[in-house]
């Protein structure tokens, strides 16, 4: 299953794709260096980040060639600064062993059953391994299909340790089911987000706009 979607003279979709990335402005005057994209799908969220942050060096793993295929023909990804691999997310997460990442994305999505859902449990296990591959002040970013799917999952576990992951968001689409969980290595505030994306051009002409829509909360560790 198959869902992309971007407008190269508009940054923000006003879809779920914003949200996958959107947790960063936590960071104060975020510059990712490196982010890693676990699931690739036709390469939206590359392409977004690639525009937000010119400097940005993407490694994204995808298992279906023909998703490759057009994220790189079509979708107009920056080939100089995307490292696209073909392969399961799982093997490359337990073989890794290169430079953490500043951002790492989990979208990894299956539709075999008719009703998208992700392909890899968010267990506490999966959770670390992706830990392990953030750098210091890294973000983490994990797409859910619902508020069922992420209960079920590992996130609560890990923010209620208190260790590397300080703080916990939720971020919601009006419209949409999913939720995408932003894991933060810092403390940060809702309106510290929305300050920081009121500081950039583009975004703050789609918030402005209602191109970029979303809703946040805390994720609570009860």
């Amino acid at each position: 299953m198959l869902h992309s979607q971007f407008n190269p003279r508009r940054i923000a979709t006003g879809s779920v794709w914003d949200l996958l990335w959107l947790g960063i402005f936590f960071q104060p005057q975020p510059a990712p260096r490196r982010a890693l994209l676990l699931g690739l799908g036709a390469g939206t969220a590359v392409t977004q980040l690639q525009a937000l942050f010119p400097k940005i060096a993407i490694t994204a793993i995808e298992s279906d060639p023909i998703h490759i295929q057009l994220a790189t023909r079509h979708f107009g990804i920056d080939s100089s600064r995307a490292d696209i691999h073909r392969g399961d997310a799982r093997d490359f997460m337990s073989e890794y062993q290169g430079p953490p990442f500043d951002l790492i994305i989990d979208d990894l999505f299956s539709g075999s059953s008719g009703m998208p859902s992700r392909a890899v449990p968010c267990s506490l296990t999966w959770l670390r391994g992706l830990e392990r591959c953030l750098s210091e002040a890294g973000t983490l970013s994990v797409n859910f299909a619902d508020l069922k799917e992420l209960k079920a999952s590992g996130i609560r576990t890990i923010l209620a340790e208190q260790k590397r992951f300080k703080q916990g968001y939720g971020f919601r689409h009006p419209s949409l089911e999913n939720v995408i969980a932003t894991l933060l290595t810092l403390r940060s505030k809702p309106d510290d987000l929305r300050a920081q994306i009121l500081s950039v051009p583009s975004l703050a002409s789609a918030l402005r706009h209602d191109q970029l829509r979303y809703r946040v909360r805390e994720l609570k560790t009860r």
